[in-house]
């Protein structure tokens, strides 16, 4: 397949903490904004059954009590402010997403499904401990269009992951949370592309019937 494609046979749509805790109620401008991520999530979700794609849910999903995870320290919050005290303000990733809870399930819009695959994990990487390599590899995937939220942390480390396991990326920039703004767009702008290919969600779906147009090979 060429560069401006995506085979069928070969790509994965990987939905990145597409969760209810990261998209439930907010002010009315995020609203707003999460109803236009979720649209372009679901274009993309629609595209792929369409041409026979397999789409995977990676999920954050915790121990009630946080014995998975490890609090490290960091210099700027989740607004990219300096903790006003970081000995005890530290943001703990378990409080929202709690395995087996509303929380940490998979938002209704995406229709997650029996012949999809859930991939719970427990850092960043979606990669890291996982069985989404396995599976991946079990169905001869050498591409991920990557979607979802947390762009400095989750999606950036799951980019990152699938670089060292030699898998094309294509990052859906209008289909990733944007909430960090001047961030978003330096990952987005001069990040990413120095990785894999930065599309739209329009373009990815246009990539897709291109690739499922094309002869097999």
């Amino acid at each position: 397949m060429s560069y401006n494609t995506l085979d069928p046979a070969k790509t994965g749509v990987l939905f990145f903490d597409m969760l209810n805790a990261g998209f439930g109620t907010h002010d009315e401008a995020y609203e707003r904004l999460k109803a236009s991520i979720v649209e372009r999530c679901v274009r993309v979700r629609k595209a792929a059954d369409a041409h026979g794609i397999p789409v995977f849910f990676a999920r954050a999903d915790h121990r009630p009590d946080g014995r998975d995870a490890v609090i490290l320290y960091s210099d700027l919050n989740r607004a990219h402010e300096p903790w006003k005290d970081p000995e005890n303000d530290r943001f703990k990733p378990y409080r929202a997403n709690l395995a087996g809870q509303w929380g940490s399930q998979v938002i209704d819009e995406l229709g997650a499904g029996p012949n999809d695959y859930m991939i719970p994990k427990h850092r960043k990487n979606a990669f890291f401990q996982t069985r989404l390599e396995l599976s991946v590899r079990s169905r001869g995937i050498d591409t991920i269009v990557l979607c979802g939220s947390a762009i400095p942390s989750g999606i950036a480390a799951t980019v990152y992951g699938a670089q060292d396991l030699d898998l094309d990326v294509v990052v859906v920039r209008d289909a990733c949370q944007p909430k960090e703004g001047p961030v978003h767009d330096a990952f987005m702008d001069r990040v990413f592309p120095r990785i894999g290919r930065v599309r739209t969600a329009e373009e990815v779906v246009e990539m897709m019937r291109a690739g499922a147009a094309e002869p097999s090979r």
